[in-house]
This record gives C-alpha cells, sequence and structure tokens, in this order.
C-alpha cells in the first residue's frame, strides 16, 4: 500500500520532546489534577503539525472545558477501583475529536506544499 497523499504530518522531534516534558511535567506536579491542561498541549502540537487534504488542523479545546469533566471522571475513576476508565478513555477522545476541526486562518500552501490541494466545490 502507498502513503496518503490527503493526510500529512511535518512535526519534529525538538518541539515533540519540549511540548511531552511540559505536559508531563504539568501531569505529574499536581498529581494528575491538571491532565486536562497537558492533554490541550500535545493535541495543538499535533494538530499545528497535521494537515488534511493540505488544511491544517487546530485544536480549539481548553484545559477549563475539560476540567470539570475530569474532576467527575477522575473521581468516579477511583471510587470504582478503576473500571471507571473503560469509560473515560473513550470519552476523551470524543472531547479531543469535537474540539478539533480546519484552521481557517491557515492559507493551503503557504506553509507547506506537500499535501494535495483540494479540488472544486
Amino acid at each position: 500500500m502507498g502513503r496518503s497523499r490527503s493526510f500529512t504530518f511535518d512535526g519534529g522531534v525538538g518541539t515533540y520532546i519540549g511540548t511531552g516534558l511540559l505536559a508531563f511535567l504539568v501531569t505529574v506536579l499536581t498529581l494528575g489534577i491538571a491532565y486536562p491542561y497537558a492533554l490541550v498541549l500535545r493535541q495543538r502540537w499535533r494538530a499545528k503539525h497535521t494537515y488534511i487534504n493540505g488544511h491544517r488542523l487546530v485544536f480549539l479545546g481548553t484545559g477549563i472545558g475539560l476540567f470539570g469533566l475530569w474532576i467527575k471522571w477522575l473521581l468516579l475513576t477511583i471510587a470504582t477501583l478503576g473500571i471507571y476508565l473503560l469509560w473515560v478513555v473513550p470519552r476523551v477522545q470524543k472531547w479531543i475529536v469535537e474540539n478539533t476541526d480546519f484552521d481557517l486562518t491557515f492559507t493551503p500552501g503557504s506553509a507547506y506544499t506537500g499535501a494535495v490541494q483540494p479540488t472544486g466545490g
């Protein structure tokens, strides 16, 4: 099978390590309470470097937007001795997807030219 020409990614190791390290420290130093902020850091990095048909993605979620849900899910996970994690993982993924969109301020081809440009309507 050939490589996808519709989906491209241009992230590099330097910014990946920096973002990952910051997200790790935020999570560990707050004992997991600030994980939503770490998740937002990582998702913004992923979206910024991901292109679909030449259009860059943007992550619109915020740490505060996930924080209330995260506290509820954390307490339910503790109360159920970890069983509730089976529901948390898909809910976090749903939240990520629902808060990812195309960057409408980005002009295809302006910073990245390797992706296939969309055609017509």
